[in-house]
């Protein structure tokens, strides 16, 4: 693709002309979907939280994030790209899955994610709870075949069941697995905290396949290491990134439904991202935002910068492969 091509992505309403505070929130002020047609990076919400275990809140996660979206900026000097000249990155609305009906919902963000895909285009999905990692996943897998995984979390979500249910957002990794659609040659949780309900949990997920690095590795062996190991771990296969926002500490992310004390930083969990810039990341997710138990807004700005991140490596990537033709 041509600059001139490249030059006709239609971006973010520009700000100096329009306030950031000014009209309706979609992601980065970005255009609708239906307002260009098709996109390289659909970026999508899906409002639900039926699978939460203890505070929920995170249904309204996804409007929270546009709204703190407001402030970026089209050019990110971390990875030295202008994201939305690169690829028509464009929001995609929400998914409207079933409150009341767990298997339901999850089928319909299945579906959805099929669609959305099926144009071409790349998913950064603003949820909602992470019960939706798995039929997201699910997707992916279609397209891609089993796919490498890093899992940003305080917790493991590779339980079995909560009071018998399947699908909740502490199971959606261990169903993963049990379906095949993972590599299980590069799983990866990071940012893992707190207690457990035993010392089985770690062994059973070592069993399936995953590495863990903790947040108190992350704080001893500082983003640069830790990044460099997971690019080796995760190598050229295709990557699904996966972020709960209570990965990092409740200082920075007050805002989530189960928060863990001894998180890492913001600033830590942005340059862990940005050292997987080479990875081949092919969708991913943000999730447990729950506005409810923000304040000023502090869990949505840090989950809108980390979308923005991760929307930036999938623009610059397609603008490589575009360009390799």
């Amino acid at each position: 693709m041509s600059s001139s091509d490249q030059n006709a992505f239609r971006g973010p309403i520009d700000s100096s002309r329009i306030p950031r505070y000014a009209g309706p929130a979609t992601f980065a002020r970005l255009p609708r979907l239906d307002e260009v047609g098709t996109a390289d990076v659909a970026v999508v919400g899906v409002p639900f939280d039926s699978g939460v275990s203890y505070r929920p809140g995170a249904r309204f996660g996804g409007n929270a994030i546009r709204e703190a979206s407001r402030l970026l900026r089209p050019y990110n000097p971390a990875q030295d790209a202008s994201p939305f000249a690169l690829a028509q990155v464009a929001d995609a609305g929400d998914i409207a899955a079933n409150p009341f009906n767990i298997n339901e919902a999850v089928e319909t963000v299945e579906a959805a994610a099929d669609e959305l895909l099926g144009t071409g285009a790349r998913m950064m999905t603003l949820g909602g709870d992470h019960t939706i990692a798995l039929p997201l996943l699910r997707s992916v897998a279609k397209k891609h075949g089993p796919v490498a995984l890093l899992h940003f979390d305080a917790h493991l979500d590779t339980w079995d069941t909560y009071f018998g249910a399947e699908y909740t957002h502490g199971t959606p990794f261990r169903r993963a697995v049990e379906e095949g659609i993972l590599d299980t040659e590069a799983l990866s949780h990071v940012g893992t905290r707190g207690p457990l309900y035993g010392k089985q949990d770690l062994t059973d997920d070592e069993k399936m396949g995953f590495g863990i690095v903790t947040s108190a590795d992350i704080y001893r062996r500082g983003a640069d290491e830790v990044a460099d190991q997971l690019r080796q771990r995760i190598g050229n296969r295709p990557l699904y990134i996966s972020i709960d926002i209570d990965c990092l500490d409740p200082a920075h992310a007050p805002g989530t439904g189960t928060p863990e004390a001894g998180g890492m930083t913001s600033r830590e969990l942005l340059e862990i991202l940005r050292g997987l810039s080479s990875c081949n990341l092919v969708s991913a997710d943000v999730v447990e935002v729950a506005p409810a138990y923000d304040h000023a807004e502090i869990t949505a700005v840090a989950a809108s910068h980390t979308a923005y991140e991760l929307t930036t490596i999938m623009s610059r990537q397609i603008a490589a492969g575009r360009a390799a033709r």
